[in-house]
């Protein structure tokens, strides 16, 4: 495994981290949106080996696992007795996803359950979760949750606060707002989905960090269509698997693994900071961090652009 990956500035922030990121959703074991679950040992045993590798940034969330995910860091956390110097750990504050109360209050409540959780007294990176569960105006009202989130920040609690959601538009407008310094955007940018170009553009143009994340689409770029034939967590149509058998072919005429075009595509956007690649296996560490080096001829990428421009883009319409 290759034990050297350089640092890039986190936006405008002092912070600086790898081109990759370890996603901890699988590791809160969230069958329903991964299809499989991953035992507790299995989860811990992973967390280890991160905390050993030369990723420098692991990415949660207060509802993977309804906080399974960030008790379990926590419980390696403390093993360790602390976060090792040089990594960071960043959590998002999210509603209360059995009753959708996503108040100020509850943002509160959030934050403070994920310090404990992960046994923490401060979190450098914090999101704001999944805002388009609540209207524009409830998010950025005065006692919101953004203002909860910005206390917090004041109060040293927090080092600096992203949103991290899912529809392009609505992420723009926050971003526009000035009040995040990061913003992580899912499944929008990948080989088979690039509707986030306008949002990598803007955060790029404001100095705002971007994290792209799920670049295999949460799986079928990575195990490939018949493996896996779902697109971000759900079953995908079947436009979108039959573009990436073509893709597989062209991949393999070149004996590059198609996991590797799939994460590079992000990996050498300048626009992107760091690539979230969710792992829930000792072995996917250092098979991310290969894939991550796997050298790329010149001419796969525009073979790979004409077969994702091919087809009308069901999975673009379907997650804007």
């Amino acid at each position: 495994m290759p034990t050297f990956l350089p640092l890039r500035f986190f936006g405008k922030t002092p912070l600086r981290v790898t081109p990759l990121c370890i996603g901890c959703a699988p590791l809160g074991s969230m069958p329903e949106a991964f299809a499989y679950d991953v035992a507790e040992e299995q989860a811990l045993a992973t967390l280890r080996a991160c905390f050993q590798s030369p990723i420098n940034l692991l990415d949660t969330a207060a509802s993977y696992g309804d906080g399974e995910s960030e008790r379990r860091i926590g419980l390696v956390l403390r093993e360790l007795g602390g976060v090792p110097s040089g990594f960071l750990v960043a959590t998002k504050a999210d509603r209360d996803i059995k009753t959708g109360d996503f108040s100020g209050d509850q943002i509160q409540r959030s934050v403070e359950r994920s310090l404990k959780l992960l046994a923490v007294d401060k979190i450098p990176i914090l999101y704001l979760h999944d805002p388009e569960h609540a209207p524009f105006e409830d998010i950025m009202a005065p006692g919101g949750p953004t203002e909860v989130l910005l206390k917090f920040k004041e109060q040293g609690v927090i080092g600096h606060v992203g949103v991290a959601g899912g529809p392009i538009e609505l992420m723009m407008r926050y971003v526009q707002t000035g009040a995040f310094e990061a913003v992580i955007t899912h499944n929008r940018f990948t080989l088979l989905n690039r509707c986030a170009e306008p949002l990598l553009d803007l955060a790029s143009k404001m100095g705002i960090a971007v994290l792209n994340a799920a670049p295999y689409g949460s799986g079928i770029l990575a195990k490939g269509p018949d493996a896996y034939p779902r697109y971000a967590y759900q079953a995908a149509e079947s436009a979108t698997v039959e573009r990436v058998r073509k893709m597989d072919a062209a991949c393999k005429r070149h004996q590059i693994p198609l996991a590797a075009a799939a994460l590079q595509f992000s990996t050498h956007d300048p626009r992107v900071t760091s690539t979230i690649v969710g792992l829930s296996r000792v072995e996917r560490l250092a098979e991310t961090i290969e894939l991550a080096h796997t050298p790329i001829p010149n001419e796969l990428w525009p073979q790979l652009d004409a077969i994702g421009h091919s087809l009308d883009d069901p999975e673009a319409n379907r997650w804007k």
